[in-house]
């Protein structure tokens, strides 16, 4: 283990290191039940009317989050977990399949990841990575933080959407009325005393007792999922001992692909487009997403660079071939790692422990998905809280460095993309250096990222002229 993973260098242990891929592992479990609602069933039909079968879908989501994390942990040496990325499988069911088929779609996924493993393993990628301004790493770092925590708000339904009112509200009509969000409050609040009182394992301990406790509520009130209707319902997956513990997966859609049928079907510029969006997509949520996990481990230096950085960008890239290639969607790292890293996760060996438990997942996914989502989400906004430490390393008094950073880190949250906080702060960084004199002080490849993003936040009526 010493050999493989360098635990003393980095003062960790193998106990801690286990329960720290397991708090990611159960944080990032939700994905087993998400993924195949966003991809699966017939709401995502591709052009052709097909579906995608949603029990094919959650066996692909696992063994692709399995394979990958392990051989992250043991290539990269880094406690991040792969899984399906959010981002890019909604924009896969909501936007791309209107236009491709489902075996086009993932041909294009599989592409676009051959583009970003060629970056990586150029040095493309790493040499983008140190344009990046230390300010702007660090707020990617905060971004994240807010991005996550906002995200467990919601999950939890603490934070919840309006009608006809402020975008968004607390709870239910301005107050909590409903029990899972009871619950998410209290597994909160015990996470962050366990932590203040620096007890070992406090956001499993949390995490535990939250499920428990959802359990029993269950049992008692009959509370059932919000989405049938029920109001003060569990969002997304309700907490209950399944009948069924073992379950044989189903790999019907490994391979079901087609590379170029989207050339054929809309012609090379506008598949093009479709595929840089993906690129865009991918490559900056990734970087974004490995910035600030690093950071929050202690393992990023002064730079932002962080061991192993161009192994870990070329694996990365992977999780694009093999999430296409599996038809479930594009795997990236994944921010709710943090949750392991707060437990003291600081080496690979938590990833392998992450990704074993995915691919036992696959014959046990109905005990995958005990724990509730509200629950997992009181441990990504405590670890949101932590990672806003960074926002202290950010120069306030210079408005030139303030303002990008403060775009890129209230831009996260806000439009629900990682990606999206990192092109708005790129730039506004280079037009606000451009027009006070700074031109000289923005590395090239900033001013080449910047113009790509303009393009990006452009590509419909880009899609629309060029069609």
């Amino acid at each position: 283990m010493e050999r493989l993973f360098r635990l003393e260098e980095r003062s960790t242990s193998v106990g801690r290191e286990i329960r720290g891929g397991v708090v990611t592992f159960i944080t990032i479990s939700y994905i087993l039940v998400l993924n195949p609602l966003i991809l699966g069933g017939q709401p995502s039909a591709d052009i052709d009317g097909n579906a995608l079968d949603a029990v094919q879908v959650a066996s692909s989501t696992a063994l692709a989050a399995g394979l990958l994390t392990v051989v992250f942990g043991f290539v990269a040496n880094l406690p991040f977990a792969l899984a399906a990325g959010l981002g890019i499988n909604s924009f896969l069911a909501v936007s791309m399949v209107h236009q491709v088929t489902w075996p086009e779609a993932m041909g294009l996924v599989l592409l676009n990841g051959v583009v970003i493993v060629i970056l990586g393993a150029t040095g493309a990628r790493t040499a983008i990575f140190h344009a990046v301004p230390a300010a702007l790493k660090s707020a990617i770092t905060v971004g994240i933080g807010m991005f996550i925590a906002f995200v467990g708000l919601v999950n939890s339904g603490f934070v919840t959407r309006t009608e006809g009112g402020p975008p968004v509200q607390l709870g239910l009509s301005g107050s909590i009325t409903t029990i899972p969000t009871v619950i998410f409050v209290i597994a909160l609040l015990l996470m962050g005393i366990l932590l203040v009182r620096k007890v070992p394992g406090a956001i499993l301990i949390g995490i535990v007792v939250g499920t428990v406790l959802a359990l029993i509520a269950e049992g008692i009130w009959h509370l059932g999922a919000s989405a049938d209707g029920n109001a003060g319902g569990w969002n997304l997956t309700v907490p209950a001992m399944p009948e069924q513990v073992v379950a044989l997966p189903d790999f019907g859609l490994v391979g079901e692909i087609d590379p170029l049928g989207a050339f054929a079907r809309l012609g090379p510029v506008a598949a093009l487009m479709l595929l840089l969006t993906l690129v865009f997509m991918n490559f900056f949520d990734a970087i974004g997403a490995m910035t600030g996990l690093a950071r929050n481990a202690g393992l990023a230096k002064e730079d932002g660079t962080f061991p192993r950085i161009r192994s870990a960008f070329v694996v990365e890239g992977l999780g694009a071939v093999v999430g296409g290639a599996t038809s479930s969607s594009s795997n990236t790292i994944f921010v709710d790692s943090a949750s392991g890293i707060g437990e003291g996760a600081r080496t690979g060996l938590s990833a392998v422990v992450t990704g074993a438990l995915f691919l036992l997942a696959l014959f046990f996914t109905p005990l995958a998905v005990v724990v509730p989502m509200e629950v997992g989400s009181a441990a990504l906004v405590v670890v949101g809280a932590m990672m806003m430490a960074q926002v202290s390393d950010i120069d306030w008094k210079d408005f030139a460095v303030a303002l990008p950073a403060f775009l890129t880190i209230i831009s996260m949250p806000l439009t629900y993309s990682i990606a999206n906080g990192i092109g708005v702060g790129f730039i506004s960084w280079v037009v606000v250096h451009l027009c006070t004199g700074r031109a000289r002080k923005v590395h090239w490849l900033l001013w080449v990222v910047a113009a790509g993003f303009v393009v990006y936040f452009a590509r419909t009526p880009i899609e629309a002229l060029l069609a």
